[in-house]
C-alpha cells in the first residue's frame, strides 16, 4: 500500500521524467517528422535551427568566458548553499548580486565581446531605433500608428511588440552616451543581475527569510542567465521584481506602495504580458495578509499608464493593433499545436532541469501539512505557474519564451526550496551543468 508520504517523495522524480520527455520530444519531433514550426523568421531559416529554442546549433568547446564560467559554477556548487545559510543578511544580498553578475557575464563572454553586443545591435531590437529618435513626444503620438506591418514607417519587430517604455529606456541610454551596442549590453546585464536580490528582499519582507536563504543559490546561479545577459526581457523582469519587492515591503511600511506601483506600472508599459504579473502581486499581499498597500500601489501604477495615455500612447488602443500584426505575421507560421507544449520545453531549458521537479513538489506540498510552513513560497510559485498557464493558453507567446517568460522564472525557481535536501545539493550542480551545456552548444539569439 502506498503511504501518505509517497506522493511528496515521488513528485520530484515524476517532474524530472516529464522534463526529460518534454525536452526530448520538443527538440526531436520537428527534425524526426519534418515539422515546420518556424522557431525563427522564415527569411532567417537555417538547417541548423534548434526549435523550440530561437537559436542555432553551433557547438563550441571553449571561449573567453568558459574558464570563468566553469570556475563560478564549481565555486557556486561547493560554497553557495553554505554561504547563503551563514552570511549576515546584507552581506548575503551583496554576495548574491556579485555572484549573479559574475555568472551572467562569464556565460555571455563565452562568445567574447559579441556575447554582450550582438543582441542589442540586431536591427530587430531597440538600439538602432533608439538612436534615430528625435522627439519623444512625436514618438508617443505616432507609436500605435507605426505598429502595423503595412504601415509606411513600421516599427521593427521588438519595438512593435512592446509598449514604448522599453524603447524609451534605450533612448535614455543613447542620450547619456551609453547607446553603443556593448555599453548598452553591459548596462542591461548589470541591471538584470539585481533580480535575484529583489526576490530575496520580497521573501524576507514576507517573513520567509529561511526560504530566501535556501533559494539564493538557485536564484543567483540560474540557467536563465544564458538568456538574461543583454536581454531587454531580463530588464523588464528586474523592474517588475523590484516592484513586487517594494509591494512586500509596503505591507510593513505603507510608503513603499508608491514605488511599488510606479515600478509595476512601468513594467506594464514595457511589456504587454506584464499585467499577468498582477497575480503574483496579489499572492504577495495574500502571503503578507495585508491589503493596505493595494489602493496606493494600484493608484500609482494607474498613474503611470494614464500618463503615457495623456502623452499619446494608450495601452488599450495599442494591444489590439499588436495582436493583429502578430497573428498576421510570424505567428501564422507557428503551429499552435506544437507551441503549446514547445513553449513549456523552452521554459524548462531557461529555468533549468529542476523546474518541473520543483513545481511538482510544490503541488504535492500544497496538499500536505507543508503548506503551513511554506505558505508564502507556495503562493508565489502557484501564482507564477498560473501566469505561465494563461500566457501559454493566450497564443501570444509562440516561441522565444526563453526570453519572453524571463519575468516568471525567478518566482517559479522558488519551488526548488521545497525539494528534499539531497535534491537541492545535486540539483544545483545539474542546474549549473545545464547552463554551461546550453551556452556552449547553441548560438542563442538573446
Amino acid at each position: 500500500m502506498t503511504g501518505p508520504g509517497a506522493l511528496p517523495r515521488l513528485a520530484p522524480w515524476l517532474g524530472l521524467a516529464v522534463s526529460v520527455a518534454l525536452v526530448c520530444l520538443a527538440f526531436g519531433a520537428p527534425h524526426l517528422f519534418g515539422w515546420e514550426v518556424a522557431s525563427r523568421a522564415p527569411r532567417s531559416a537555417s538547417p541548423d535551427e534548434v526549435p523550440p529554442l530561437h537559436g542555432l546549433w553551433e557547438p563550441k568547446l571553449f571561449g573567453p568566458g568558459t574558464l570563468p564560467a566553469v570556475l563560478v559554477a564549481v565555486l557556486g556548487w561547493r560554497y553557495a548553499a553554505d554561504l547563503a545559510d551563514r552570511l549576515p543578511w546584507r552581506r548575503l544580498l551583496v554576495a548574491s548580486y556579485a555572484g549573479s553578475l559574475a555568472w551572467l557575464l562569464s556565460l555571455a563572454f563565452v562568445d567574447g565581446r559579441s556575447g554582450i553586443s550582438r543582441v542589442l545591435g540586431n536591427p530587430y531590437e531597440y538600439l538602432q531605433t533608439a538612436r534615430s529618435v528625435g522627439s519623444v513626444s512625436q514618438l508617443l503620438d505616432t507609436y500605435v500608428s507605426r505598429i502595423p506591418a503595412d504601415a509606411a514607417d513600421n516599427w521593427p519587430t521588438h519595438v512593435a511588440g512592446h509598449p514604448p517604455a522599453t524603447l524609451l529606456f534605450f533612448v535614455g541610454l543613447d542620450r547619456v552616451g551609453l547607446g553603443g551596442d556593448f555599453a548598452a549590453g553591459m548596462v542591461v546585464t548589470v541591471l538584470a543581475a539585481t533580480t535575484a536580490v529583489s526576490v530575496l528582499v520580497t521573501l524576507r519582507a514576507l517573513g520567509a527569510e529561511h526560504w530566501a536563504r535556501l533559494a539564493a543559490p538557485f536564484l543567483v546561479l540560474t540557467p536563465a542567465a544564458v538568456f538574461m545577459a543583454v536581454s531587454a526581457d531580463a530588464l523588464i523582469a528586474a523592474v517588475v521584481a523590484w516592484g513586487l519587492a517594494c509591494l512586500a515591503l509596503a505591507t510593513r511600511r505603507l510608503w513603499w506602495a508608491v514605488p511599488a506601483g510606479l515600478l509595476l506600472g512601468t513594467g506594464v508599459m514595457m511589456s504587454y504580458g506584464m499585467p499577468l504579473m498582477g497575480l503574483v502581486a496579489l499572492a504577495v499581499l495574500v502571503a503578507a495578509r495585508s491589503w493596505r498597500p493595494l489602493p496606493v500601489a494600484a493608484a500609482a501604477a494607474l498613474a503611470v499608464v494614464l500618463a503615457f495615455a495623456a502623452l499619446g500612447f494608450a495601452w488599450w488602443d495599442a494591444y489590439p493593433v499588436l495582436r493583429e500584426r502578430y497573428f498576421d505575421g510570424i505567428a501564422s507560421d507557428r503551429p499552435q499545436s506544437y507551441w503549446w507544449w514547445g513553449d513549456l520545453a523552452c521554459l524548462v531549458v531557461s529555468a533549468g532541469p529542476l523546474l518541473l521537479p520543483g513545481v511538482f513538489t510544490a503541488t504535492a506540498a500544497a496538499a500536505s501539512t507543508a503548506r503551513r510552513t511554506a505558505g508564502s513560497v507556495l503562493l508565489l510559485v502557484g501564482a507564477a505557474a498560473a501566469v505561465v498557464a494563461v500566457a501559454d493558453a493566450s497564443g501570444m507567446s509562440k516561441a522565444e519564451v526563453e526570453r519572453i517568460w524571463l519575468p516568471f522564472v525567478p518566482w517559479l525557481t522558488l519551488s526548488f526550496v521545497l525539494l528534499p535536501e539531497r535534491w537541492r545539493r545535486w540539483g544545483l550542480g545539474l542546474q549549473l551543468l545545464a547552463a554551461l551545456v546550453v551556452q556552449h552548444l547553441f548560438y542563442t539569439a538573446w
